[in-house]
């Protein structure tokens, strides 16, 4: 292939990656929970990790990734997420579970009901004496799968 061939495809191919990011970038801020532009209410995701609950984070210690704002407790958690961000974001966008999987609905979250599930984080509503988590609990495989179907859906 002659030199200007090559030029002209890596150009395209470079165009495209970065449109596929925008998109990507804009699909999740339309889609995930988010108040103004910040995920989990300003909770920090990598503390329900690393000590089992949820943590209030602070916008000084804030990071940017694609389209979505995560606030963090320490400058240590905040670098743990930088290295592995879709490790620690919630499932279903930050959305209820519970509400994903058995309506398909996009509900808000209590920030403190929450469940770390193979490695993942579901976040539920709880308030008015409702707490999804105990709903999810009783059916939680089934719920699973549907939510899993639901978010497909939404997100793609």
């Amino acid at each position: 292939m002659k030199p200007r061939l090559l030029s002209t495809l890596f150009f395209l191919s470079l165009v495209s990656i970065t449109g596929f990011s925008q998109d990507q970038t804009a699909v999740r801020k339309k889609q995930f929970n988010l108040e103004d532009g910040v995920a989990i209410d300003g909770y920090d995701p990598v503390a329900y990790f690393k000590v089992n609950k949820a943590v209030k984070g602070r916008k000084d210690l804030a990071v940017y990734h694609q389209g979505v704002t995560y606030y963090f407790s320490s400058t240590e958690n905040k670098e743990e997420f930088k290295k592995a961000p879709s490790k620690y974001e919630p499932e279903y966008g930050g959305w209820c579970a519970y509400a994903m999987g058995a309506k398909g609905e996009k509900v808000s979250i209590d920030p403190e009901t929450f469940k770390i599930l193979n490695g993942h984080l579901y976040l539920f509503y709880n308030r008015y004496f409702t707490n999804t988590l105990k709903s999810w609990n009783k059916d939680e495989a089934s719920l699973k799968l549907k939510a899993d179907a639901s978010w497909q859906k939404i997100y793609h």
